[in-house]
């Protein structure tokens, strides 16, 4: 039980360290987006059931239901508005694709813009 454990929770930590490189390596704002939903739901899940493994008690398993159903309902929906509000706000397909540059933000923001 106790590898079980471990495996789930180190599984869980490299899919959410694989989600994070998603984030920087994603060409579009919705791909990235995308990268930062799905797989952290997934990624929380195994952690969470890997924690529920370890505790063991019926209070654990009480919290860890409770998170997970709380996870599902809202990381998908909330990603689901988010992508509409982009795609609504009227960007064209290459402001989605951009990949933000830190200097020119800092620059733009310098000149009032």
């Amino acid at each position: 039980m106790q590898m079980l454990t471990i495996a789930l929770i180190v599984g869980g930590a490299a899919l959410l360290v694989l989600s994070a490189l998603g984030l920087f390596l994603l060409r579009d704002a919705l791909s990235r987006q995308h990268a930062a939903t799905k797989s952290a739901t997934l990624a929380l899940g195994l952690l969470l059931i890997g924690v529920g493994l370890q505790g063991g008690d019926a209070a654990w398993w009480g919290r860890v239901a409770v998170i997970l159903v709380l996870l599902l309902i809202t990381l998908p929906v909330a990603s689901h508005m988010l992508a509409r509000a982009a795609t609504r706000h009227a960007y064209t397909e290459d402001e989605l694709r951009a990949v933000p540059d830190a200097e020119s933000g800092a620059d733009q923001d310098a000149r009032g813009g």
